[in-house]
């Protein structure tokens, strides 16, 4: 761990985020890494109304063959929508169809390179409580010399669901996998009725792969991203509804 980030994100949630502000002095440049979904743009949200840092780009896999966000299977100019929306500039990984985890790694690792020297200090996350994916990501990282965050790390994800609704941001589920969750639940709005609705065992945030978002509106946008409803397909065990830039 960088002697600037002590491990202080394991704290969780609000008390992360405050001592965090206690212990920085300095205002280091951080890459964000960008899903299009909810969770990563709320990590947006945190790191630039909470934390001592500059968020200076966003970091996103997309598969090389149909270029789409990786498991979200978001369009690319809907991303590049979203990148204008909050501001960021956007560096894109495209991946092979298979990609082994050695191939992700070394493909990681090269759009990483390209900032050295720029003063980058760390890649935010925003996962949520998995410690394997966790651990993945601070041992990768640590192998090209920068530091994990995770602003919302810890959050008890019932309440952060409601919290991200309130807020004004507004998703639309573009994933399902069918064996944690109903493909009813792909194409509907991420808001307290789809809450509501999901069945016992399911994770409000889906941080176990249920289901996958498309952010298009929030604070953290200057305007909304305008998209329209395309078709509903199975592929590779996932259901996805796909989302049109209009």
């Amino acid at each position: 761990m960088s002697p600037l980030f002590p491990d202080l994100s394991r704290a969780g949630g609000d008390s992360c985020i405050s001592m965090l502000w206690d212990v920085m002095t300095t205002c280091p440049r951080v890459l964000l890494a960008w899903s299009s979904g909810k969770d990563s743009a709320w990590a947006l949200r945190v790191l630039r109304q909470e934390a001592r840092v500059e968020v200076v780009g966003l970091l996103t896999t997309l598969t090389e063959d149909y270029r789409r966000v990786a498991m979200h299977a978001v369009r690319e100019a809907i991303l590049e929508a979203q990148a204008a929306a909050v501001g960021l500039h956007l560096h894109e990984v495209y991946l092979p169809s298979p990609c082994s985890n050695d191939d992700y790694a070394a493909l990681m690792a090269d759009a990483l390179a390209r900032y050295a020297g720029t003063g980058l200090a760390a890649v935010a996350f925003g996962d949520l409580f998995l410690e394997d994916i966790r651990a993945y990501r601070e041992t990768q990282l640590a192998r090209v010399g920068l530091t994990a965050l995770f602003p919302l790390w810890g959050r008890d994800t019932g309440a952060l669901a409601r919290e991200m609704i309130a807020g004004g941001l507004h998703a639309i589920v573009t994933c399902v996998d069918p064996r944690q969750l109903d493909p009813a639940f792909v194409g509907r709005a991420f808001d307290d009725r789809f809450l509501a609705d999901l069945p016992p065992g399911v994770d409000p945030c889906g941080e176990r792969g249920e289901f996958h978002t498309c952010v298009t509106a929030g604070p953290m946008f200057a305007a909304p991203i305008p998209v329209v409803p395309g078709e509903v397909v199975e592929r590779d065990g996932f259901v996805f509804a796909d989302l049109i830039l209009a």
